[in-house]
């Protein structure tokens, strides 16, 4: 990333639970070296901001290189997992892990898992709020970063362009919060 004038942080105003807007601030006046001045932190409403983003860790596998038998038809299995890890009060780390299997015939071609994390700056934030942020909106802006690397990895291997389909991050929060919890029996 380039040092630049300005520089673009991640807003949402969770009360009305509008999407998210980018906003570019001048360094120079609100920002001291990536940390909000002091009349930046004035504001008391709900926030949540990108302080940065980072391949943890990724792992690729393909056990016998780019040989396929027959047409290259895989079937891809797509895994996504969400972790959350508080690191002050307000700083959250999240991780979204990405696991891509592709199998022909029942032979795995390759394997691929990639674990793209965040720092977010979660303030003023209810508990439902932070719940969904973690859940739905951080996943929404790490898997970008986390479909280039699946990419990569796959095209490094010696494989097809491969970009994994978009994921609506909304529609899986929902659907697992009105799902039944299973219970267990004693």
């Amino acid at each position: 990333m380039s040092a630049v004038a300005t520089t673009c942080t991640l807003l949402m105003q969770l009360a009305a639970w509008t999407p998210y807007s980018i906003l570019e601030r001048d360094m120079s006046s609100n920002m001291a070296g990536g940390v909000p001045a002091p009349d930046a932190q004035a504001d008391t409403g709900p926030t949540l901001a990108l302080q940065n983003v980072y391949l943890k860790d990724c792992s690729y596998e393909a056990p016998n290189g780019p040989r396929v038998d027959g047409n290259w038809n895989p079937q891809i299995n797509l895994d996504l997992h969400t972790s959350a890890n508080g690191l002050t009060p307000e700083l959250r780390e999240v991780v979204l892990t990405v696991t891509v299997a592709a199998k022909q015939n029942d032979v795995t071609i390759f394997l691929v898992e990639v674990k793209q994390a965040g720092i977010f700056l979660m303030k003023n934030l209810a508990e439902p709020d932070i719940k969904r942020a973690v859940s739905s909106v951080c996943p929404s802006v790490l898997f970008p970063y986390a479909r280039a690397a699946v990419s990569h990895l796959v095209t490094q291997g010696g494989f097809p362009q491969f970009l994994l389909p978009p994921v609506n991050f909304d529609a899986l929060y929902a659907q697992s919060t009105t799902q039944p919890q299973p219970t267990v029996a004693n």
